[in-house]
């Protein structure tokens, strides 16, 4: 396994774990996680009603994946894109901009960024279209910062498993026919509800 040590500063709380059916150390992802690395790595997730960006230089190959979920309240769904110093929107670009200037920090340049996108989801019955509402921000985010979607993967009635491969930029994607149990969306409700109202850190600029 990759020790703390080897990873980039600032990842060291990511679990990590090697894939042995793809021969890789990979890091797992939850809910409100990121990751960036320069080395021959995978990153996994799980997705239902949140998104992932998975971004990475293209010439040099560092990459990173993200899995966020705005925090919308009933009632808000069609005005969540406001103004952008809104709390909603200021946390999608908390996540979005934390993954995009940890990658360039590490030596990558914005002009070779390569960017696909999957989840937004509705899996969690009895909820507002939460997923919808992601897939949304991700794409309308990208086209006011001017960078283009390689390839995309959104919406839907399915969660989704994801390896990201930050190297050579390829995606493995699986859609899951059915929750064997219910750990998925009782992850993503429990995430729902702490981002409720919850303050967003400093500001972010990009690079």
């Amino acid at each position: 396994m990759t020790s703390t040590a080897s990873r980039l500063a600032g990842f060291e709380h990511i679990n990590m774990y090697y894939d042995k059916c793809h021969n890789i150390e990979t890091a797992k992802l939850l809910p409100g996680d990121y990751y960036v690395t320069s080395r021959a790595e995978a990153i996994v997730t799980v997705l239902g009603s949140c998104v992932s960006a998975c971004i990475r230089d293209r010439v040099f190959g560092i990459g990173g994946m993200n899995h966020f979920m705005l925090p919308i309240h009933e009632g808000d769904q069609s005005n969540w894109h406001g103004d952008v110093t809104d709390n909603i929107t200021r946390f999608g670009n908390y996540a979005m901009e934390h993954l995009i200037n940890d990658i360039l920090s590490h030596g990558g340049m914005r002009k070779n960024l390569e960017i696909k996108v999957f989840g937004g989801g509705r899996i969690i019955k009895g909820m507002s279209d939460i997923g919808a509402c992601n897939a949304r921000f991700v794409l309308d985010y990208l086209k006011e910062e001017n960078l283009s979607v390689e390839s995309q993967d959104l919406n839907g009635d399915q969660p989704r498993k994801i390896y990201y491969f930050p190297k050579t930029g390829r995606v493995l994607m699986r859609k899951l026919a059915s929750l064997h149990n219910d750990t998925l969306i009782n992850r993503e409700k429990k995430y729902f509800n702490d981002i409720q109202d919850k303050p967003v850190g400093g500001e972010v600029d990009l690079f």
